[in-house]
């Protein structure tokens, strides 16, 4: 089979189902799994599809925003897998921030460095950090009913006063063009000066959010060491071409 023809297959594929594994790609085609490979990177770079671990899905731009329930029910075990090791990575004494995500809330259970403090613009992450009596500041600035978080520019001004040995941030999509992303301007704005004043900053991303896209861009891949869970070993090659990943496991 012709390459054009085994690629109008595979994305005939990927709009019925949205979704598709390697071998069944290989399948439909009567092509081996690294002919697929193959085929999927070159599709991915025309910006047809995403690879994802073990297949390809759609691209869609992510203009909608989840509320934070509904993404708290998203890849729960891979957060938290990805939340106790950033946890692990709190030394005692260390100044930190908490971006307003599921990801980094899931962090608190798993905090046990003495003498810390936290900054956050989390309104829900306030009674976990309090009863493992942690010193806590809340920034000032607009509740976004949607995710609980504060933003705007009352957000941007408290917390301008701040510095941080580390932040540790949520994203909802993770692109080698565009770099980090979330749907909301206003809630990138607070990310992206949250990530100016820290030594270290940590993106905390499961494999889904790699090769996506939303509206507001946060900043350049450089900028932040990202943790993930398992991903597709080609995705990851091309995007250690820009920053560091740090890949657990369990």
């Amino acid at each position: 089979m012709l390459t054009p023809e085994r690629h109008h297959i595979i994305l005939e594929l990927l709009r019925r189902k949205h979704n598709v594994k390697i071998q069944e790609f290989a399948e439909k085609t009567n092509s081996s799994e690294s002919t697929i490979r193959r085929d999927l990177s070159q599709l991915e770079k025309e910006k047809k599809l995403k690879r994802v671990h073990g297949g390809a899905s759609i691209v869609q731009q992510k203009a909608q925003e989840l509320s934070i329930l509904e993404k708290s029910m998203i890849n729960t075990n891979e957060k938290n897998i990805i939340a106790k090791y950033a946890a692990n990575l709190i030394n005692n004494g260390d100044c930190i921030y908490l971006d307003a995500g599921t990801t980094s809330y899931q962090m608190i259970p798993y905090i046990v460095s003495k003498k810390i403090k936290v900054v956050t613009n989390g309104f829900t992450h306030l009674d976990a950090l309090l009863e493992k009596e942690i010193e806590t500041y809340i920034i000032g600035g607009y509740v976004k009913n949607k995710t609980r978080a504060l933003i705007g520019s009352g957000a941007i001004d408290s917390l301008s006063r701040y510095r941080f040995d580390k932040c540790f941030i949520g994203v909802n999509g993770i692109h080698l063009d565009y770099g980090y992303t979330t749907p909301d301007p206003e809630e990138a704005k607070v990310k992206r000066t949250a990530m100016n004043l820290a030594q270290e900053t940590y993106v905390l991303a499961d494999d889904s959010k790699f090769n996506e896209v939303a509206f507001a861009q946060i900043s350049d891949l450089k900028q932040a060491t990202i943790i993930t869970n398992q991903v597709e070993q080609e995705i990851l090659d091309d995007f250690l071409k820009q920053t560091k990943i740090k890949v657990v496991t369990s």
